[in-house]
């Protein structure tokens, strides 16, 4: 396809293709490996982009521990 004609779908239409694509692969994980399994994957996937997230703003691992564990957890 042309690069140009990939562009300007992109840009009139990306909520669609991302929707479209994050349905697909539900879809699939669903069928692979069932409701429930999935849902605990989606839940590891959101906590590592959470994390992930914090540590690219540059905030310490041990804070965000301090808020996740419970207190007195680590010394």
């Amino acid at each position: 396809m042309d690069r140009k004609l990939i562009e300007e779908i992109w840009q009139h239409h990306s909520g669609k293709v991302v929707g479209s694509t994050i349905g697909f692969a539900l879809g699939v994980l669903i069928i692979i490996f069932g409701f429930f399994q999935t849902i605990f994957v989606l839940l590891c996937v959101t906590a590592g982009y959470i994390v992930g997230k914090r540590i690219d703003e540059k905030e310490d691992i041990m804070d965000i521990l301090d808020k996740l564990l419970p207190p007195g957890y680590h010394r």
